[in-house]
């Protein structure tokens, strides 16, 4: 018996930065090199500023391909028809205006990190997608990673026993003393600073490694502290930590945009019979240790696991979409929409304890 054709996604790019170079280049690799067999993806559309930057877009990520066609604006790929879903790669304060005329044309969207500037504008996203009756998901690809679902394989069968503390770094130095005020990092109108920039990919452990715990029976944190040291520049957080807390265990995350991460520490997890340090770069990590631990603490077991795979990783989410879709779901199971807004509503608030407020203009729902 022939395996049934497998299910074909046909994408616009909405944008042309790095990012969706990376995307692109990523769905367009041979499925089968990630041993994937059911689905298929298709970029069929590209929207940017000009035709002629679609175009140059075209030609480096998608090998020239003449059947996609190159829009001088992204209105142009959401009224196409023969687009299903779009994949948004702005600047975070534009993700909600974008993603709102994407759903409003009925197209299913997968949303850069973060999904939005504000839980606000995201549960607004989500009521218009439910009319609508189109798939919506943030583009959280450490989620999705092999490696992730290695360290999910790990905390379920090893006995570890519960968490109790997790600390999370992600850190970059962009010199932001020679950046110019409008680059994307240092621009609060785009949402500037090192907390929707950086902070998903911390954020994104401590819900995979605590929220998701059957311990932790999907309690949200009972309190969230955060601190933010601003750059003068601009106003937007150079160096933010927030700590979340959890019924029965405790996370601590950092980000900053003017220091390097230490090269052998990401995301360290202390478990009650064990530890588990995920390496750095958080975004997409290529190796976790795991020691088990005696009741005095003396490592009794030490294992090193590695991930490798074909392509930069940004294709396993893309997969998680196309089978979502083809299956009539309007969410993913893995990265839920509960999930999108606890991250937002967590965002929210460091910003509020940091004093970090947005220029006017910048959030285009203020409460839902």
């Amino acid at each position: 018996m022939s395996n049934p054709k497998p299910f074909v996604l046909r994408w616009g790019i909405i944008s042309t930065g790095r990012i969706a170079g990376d995307f692109v280049e990523d769905i367009l690799l041979d499925p089968k090199t990630r041993d994937v067999v059911d689905v298929i993806h298709k970029v069929v559309a590209v929207g940017s500023r000009t035709a002629g930057k679609a175009q140059e877009f075209i030609d480096a990520k998608a090998g020239g391909d003449k059947n996609i066609k190159a829009y001088e604006n992204y209105a142009d790929v959401y009224a196409d028809p023969d687009v299903d879903a779009v994949y948004i790669a702005t600047p975070h304060t534009f993700h909600y205006e974008e993603a709102l005329a994407a759903i409003e044309a009925r197209k299913h969207v997968l949303i850069e990190k973060p999904s939005t500037a504000t839980s606000a504008e995201l549960r607004h996203l989500l009521q218009i997608a439910e009319q609508k009756k189109v798939f919506v998901m943030e583009a959280m690809w450490t989620r999705f990673l092999p490696l992730t679902q290695e360290v999910l394989k790990v905390i379920d069968e090893e006995d570890l026993g519960r968490p109790i503390t997790l600390h999370a770094d992600l850190s970059g130095d962009f010199h932001i003393d020679k950046l110019s005020l409008e680059h994307r990092i240092l621009n609060p109108r785009l949402g500037g600073g090192a907390l929707l920039d950086l902070g998903p990919y911390v954020m994104v452990w401590a819900i995979i490694c605590i929220f998701e715990h059957s311990s932790n029976h999907n309690s949200r944190p009972t309190s969230i502290s955060g601190l933010m040291l601003k750059s003068p520049l601009t106003g937007v957080d150079t160096n933010t930590s927030f700590t979340l807390n959890f019924p029965d265990a405790q996370a601590i995350l950092t980000a900053s945009i003017n220091v390097n991460s230490i090269s052998s520490f990401g995301c360290n997890v202390r478990y009650e019979r064990g530890t588990v340090n995920i390496s750095s770069p958080l975004y997409c990590p290529k190796e976790f240790t795991v020691k088990h631990h005696d009741k005095t603490g003396r490592t009794i077991r030490h294992v090193t696991r590695f991930g490798d795979y074909v392509g930069g990783g940004w294709h396993f989410q893309a997969d998680e979409v196309a089978r979502c879709i083809r299956d009539g779901k309007k969410e993913s199971e893995i990265w839920s929409h509960q999930k999108m807004i606890l991250v937002m509503e967590v965002f929210d608030e460091v910003r509020r304890q940091g004093g970090y407020v947005f220029p006017p203009g910048v959030e285009k729902v203020v409460s839902v």
